[in-house]
């Protein structure tokens, strides 16, 4: 079971697409689900949030932070995951996106130098921390920045 099969149980939910102020017969007439007199019986009813002129919530909560809309979403990869790899291979986004080290790359691959490399590899990424250049260098492979 996962949240994307998720259903409610069979005949446990309505629709809302029903006829309302049709008689009492649809048993939804007369007041059509309004309740008796006021403000939201009548058309013209305030929006959705609106509090009768207190401050309503949404403005009430401290907005905090930042997102900067240029900034970039890296993946960051361990040298330890590389070592899967068969000695002599050629590591690009392709490969770790197959081999499920990577599932989605977003706006790009780093390679970092946490763990030990031993294989000759050929590393194609976006970007490489100089440890990560290193030790792939010292083990034989060669580094290349796509």
């Amino acid at each position: 079971m996962e949240l994307s099969n998720l259903r409610p149980a069979e005949g446990s939910t309505k629709s809302d697409n029903f006829r309302r102020g049709r008689g009492h017969g649809s048993g939804n007439g007369k007041t059509a689900g309004k309740g008796h007199k006021g403000q939201k019986a009548r058309s013209g009813a305030p929006r959705p949030g609106f509090e009768g002129g207190q401050m309503p919530l949404y403005r009430r909560i401290p907005k905090r932070g930042f997102t900067c809309p240029s900034s970039k979403d890296i993946v960051g990869i361990n040298l330890s995951a590389l070592e899967r790899f068969e000695d002599g291979a050629v590591v690009d986004i392709e490969a770790l996106i197959e081999t499920g080290i990577v599932r989605n790359p977003k706006d790009g691959v780093k390679i970092l130098g946490n763990g030990e490399i031993t294989k000759k590899l050929t590393v194609k990424a976006n970007a490489f921390s100089a440890s990560a250049q290193e030790k792939i260098e010292a083990a034989g492979g060669t580094v290349e920045v796509i």
